[in-house]
């Protein structure tokens, strides 16, 4: 095998596209990895896409489509809102969960920006 025709490079350019955007900070960072472990989780997965389709849903119609128990989902749940992707509001003895406006946008937004 011959390198000849690879080595030296002259142009780095030609191999490499210079860098056009800054480094994510730490802040930055420790905020997309927050969000992205919250959401890196098919049961999580699940929940988002099931209460997207709605106006809102309560923790009690949800223990059903996933398979899990009320105590498990509502970890979850607990999980999504934390990380500003839900909001809660608690009505008698159950809490209903929405999307928060704007979340899944926001999180590709930072996917975007990566």
């Amino acid at each position: 095998m011959s390198f000849t025709g690879l080595l030296p490079l002259a142009d780095v350019t030609a191999c490499c596209a210079p860098l056009g955007k800054e480094a994510l900070s730490a802040d930055s960072a420790d905020k997309l990895a927050r969000t992205l472990k919250a959401i890196a989780d098919p049961s999580r997965l699940r929940l988002i896409s099931i209460v997207a389709g709605q106006d809102e849903a309560c923790v009690c119609d949800l223990t059903e489509p996933l398979g899990l128990g009320q105590p498990t989902v509502s970890h979850h749940l607990k999980i999504l809102v934390d990380a500003g992707i839900f909001t809660r509001e608690k009505r008698g003895t159950w809490a209903y969960y929405k999307i928060v406006p704007g979340a899944l946008n926001a999180i590709g937004n930072l996917l975007i920006t990566v």
